[in-house]
């Protein structure tokens, strides 16, 4: 701890301000990665493939960065965490240039994968880097504008996204992400300066394997159980059976590793653990949020991309507001506990309104709705990677970082996935009981224009499933938001860090 603690005392709080703003510039690519593409993702699907294949082009991102995240932030608390975050910020422009040229949805779904795996370790860099030169008491101070840049991000991204496929097309709404993430790299590289990691080191290539199996097998099987293949079908159960054996294998290899990629001694610090079941549930929530909530404006309101982008600022305006005043006062009082248990409570109440929405839903109500989930994940999300990096000893920032990341991605991809498959099988049912055969989601395109050109007996069954699919999905949500309500109630107040360590 000694040595990373002198680090911190060591930089000056200027050279700490000068070192966040790029930092902070680089968080703008991996979140815009996300929100910029949700609002396109309706029209992408209609150009490359269909709708049913609409949660694959997010489960493969999210999926990607999961199994990555740990190793990524190993390499960085073992060889240098700004070393790390460069590679990751190149693999990441990489993978947007590469599905602006995507000619099919399988490119499409490959080339998200490759840019999901660049997202991985921006997210845990870009936390590690700031859990390295910022003390946790301290880092309060700065969290409000931390969680501003994020959330500015996605309020920014929907409506730029939008935008762009309305006025450019949807290509570029992965091209965007060009300049901004080729300007944080040169700044970072120029300006941030982390103590270096010269020291030998062993790489867990056996938890690294048995992890990403591990990763690979729960999300497959929350992704095409029910859908893609029946429940009982051989191809579910077993990975279904195998989640658990690789689960199982990977907390062994962790035991036994040197270097391992998640020392189980981070897991016994009982806020840590909290704080991992939060981030998952909320990582659910979220992700399914940002892409179901335009599909719902688009699809049953007849919006545009840029409309639909704009009606998710009641979600995402109140996000902004609860953010900036919950960081205020956990850096004035170092108290977070209130905020967690209100944000679930909220969170809870929001999911549960919006799997009421059908075509028949006033504008104003929804809207009411999305506030009051905004307003709780305002007060979740500015608290959760500084808590559990309080949590552990300060050399193992880094892999507390890429734990906590690691759960919200796996969530963002199980709930994308369930949230995903609720919804198809609803639209499903909904449509058989109109008795329409002519009414189906597969190759559609979900804009505007598009809805007006349909028969007005097919455009009102169209808009009735839209409408059930998207309330199932948001039950599912409702689920999470319970698990997240619970967890926080289980929190205890511990004492932030200040520099060097010390308990303040």
């Amino acid at each position: 701890m000694g040595a990373a603690a002198g680090a911190e005392d060591g930089l000056r709080p200027g050279a700490r301000r000068r070192a966040l703003l790029p930092l902070l510039l680089a968080l703008l690519p991996s979140s815009l990665g996300t929100t910029v593409v949700a609002t396109a993702m309706p029209t992408v699907a209609g150009d490359l493939g269909g709708v049913e294949y609409l949660s694959w082009a997010v489960t493969s991102y999210t999926l990607a960065a999961a199994a990555s995240i740990p190793v990524w932030g190993k390499l960085g608390d073992m060889y240098g965490r700004r070393r790390w975050l460069l590679v990751a910020m190149a693999v990441f422009l990489v993978g947007s240039a590469l599905c602006g040229l995507a000619q099919g949805m399988g490119q499409l779904i490959a080339f998200r994968a490759v840019h999901g795996l660049g997202g991985g370790g921006l997210g845990v860099g870009v936390m590690s880097v700031i859990g390295e030169l910022i003390p946790p008491r301290e880092r309060a101070r700065y969290q409000g504008t931390i969680s501003s840049v994020m959330v500015f991000s996605m309020i920014a991204g929907p409506l730029v996204g939008g935008s762009i496929t309305d006025h450019a097309g949807w290509r570029w709404t992965f091209w965007f992400n060009l300049p901004v993430g080729t300007l944080a790299l040169v700044l970072i590289a120029r300006v941030v300066r982390v103590p270096g990691r010269g020291r030998r080191a062993h790489i867990d290539y056996r938890g690294a394997v048995l992890l990403v199996c591990c990763i690979v097998s729960f999300v497959l099987a929350a992704t095409w159980g029910g859908s893609k293949y029946a429940w009982g079908s051989p191809v579910v159960v077993a990975l279904a059976a195998g989640f658990p054996v690789t689960l199982a294998g990977f907390v062994w290899a962790q035991s036994r590793a040197v270097e391992p990629l998640l020392p189980p001694r981070i897991f016994r610090a009982r806020n840590f653990r909290l704080m991992s079941v939060i981030s998952f549930a909320n990582g659910f929530v979220m992700f399914g949020a940002v892409l179901y909530l335009p599909l719902y404006h688009q699809a049953v309101h007849g919006a545009s991309a840029t409309g639909s982008g704009l009606l998710l600022l009641p979600m995402l305006g109140s996000l902004v507001v609860t953010s900036q005043l919950s960081g205020r006062y956990t850096a004035s009082t170092g108290r977070y506990r209130v905020l967690q248990i209100g944000g679930g409570a909220a969170m809870l109440a929001g999911t549960l309104l919006l799997s009421r929405l059908d075509t028949a839903t006033p504008r104003p109500t929804a809207a009411v709705s999305m506030a009051l989930l905004g307003v709780g994940m305002g007060c979740l999300g500015q608290s959760l990677v500084t808590v559990a990096q309080n949590s552990v000893d300060v050399r193992e920032v880094g892999a507390a970082s890429a734990a906590i990341t690691l759960f919200r991605t796996v969530g963002s991809s199980v709930g994308v996935a369930v949230m995903g498959t609720l919804f198809n099988h609803r639209v499903r049912a909904a449509t058989a009981e109109r008795g329409d055969g002519a009414v189906t989601l597969t190759g559609a395109r979900l804009d505007a224009r598009s809805l007006d050109r349909l028969d007005p007996g097919v455009r009102a069954v169209y808009e009735s499933a839209v409408a059930r699919g998207v309330q199932g999905a948001f039950l599912a949500a409702a689920a999470a938001a319970a698990l997240t309500f619970l967890a926080a109630l289980g929190v205890r107040e511990v004492a932030l860090r200040s520099a060097g360590g010390r308990r303040s």
